[in-house]
């Protein structure tokens, strides 16, 4: 457990490190979910386009995933496992590049954002990808960037990433099924 805490704060300094003066605008504007607002216009109208009057199913779904997503990594990992987040870690404190300053909360394990954005991402594929690829493409990017944005402001680790990501595609995956089992093949199909 300790080689993997000292590979994970290892990868933290280095990607931390990777900083210029004009990446810390970005980032930082980057990290702020409502920056991201013309994106979520954009899925929006995808999802009206492709299908109609029933992408009110879709939205009810999609709120539940981000309920879901948020709430486990919120409100359950991060009282459970009480790991700090790398900002607030005095051990290395001052190797930390923090373009935004400190974080709000003390513990980051796992990252709301890469739990979110992944969830959704996972979520909205099958459902978008009829559409065509592009949906599909840009929520993958949106969620590496958004997430990879929490490791450059110095927020989280990347082993907070990697299980929040995780941790919101099993969410987008299970979440899916529910929504095919019970939507599409008792609500859609019996409507046609």
């Amino acid at each position: 457990m300790e080689t993997l805490s000292h590979i994970d704060t290892d990868l933290f300094l280095f990607l931390n490190g990777l900083h210029t003066n004009w990446m810390d605008k970005v980032m930082v504007l980057v990290t702020d979910m409502w920056v991201w607002f013309p994106l979520y216009l954009l899925l929006i109208h995808w999802t009206v386009k492709q299908y109609g009057k029933r992408c009110w199913w879709v939205f009810l779904a999609l709120g539940l995933v981000v309920l879901c997503t948020d709430q486990l990594a919120s409100h359950v990992c991060k009282p459970i496992f009480q790991r700090l987040r790398p900002c607030y870690n005095t051990d290395f404190q001052y190797l930390i590049h923090l373009p935004k300053g400190l974080a709000g909360g003390r513990y980051g394990f796992v990252s709301s954002h890469a739990t979110n954005t992944f969830g959704v991402a996972v979520f909205l594929t099958p459902i978008l990808k009829k559409f065509n690829p592009w949906p599909v493409i840009v929520l993958f990017l949106w969620a590496f960037i958004s997430s990879y944005s929490r490791i450059y402001i110095g927020f989280h680790y990347p082993g907070d990433i990697l299980c929040g990501a995780i941790l919101g595609t099993l969410i987008g995956l299970i979440l899916w099924k529910v929504f095919q089992l019970v939507v599409v093949r008792k609500v859609w199909n019996s409507k046609q």
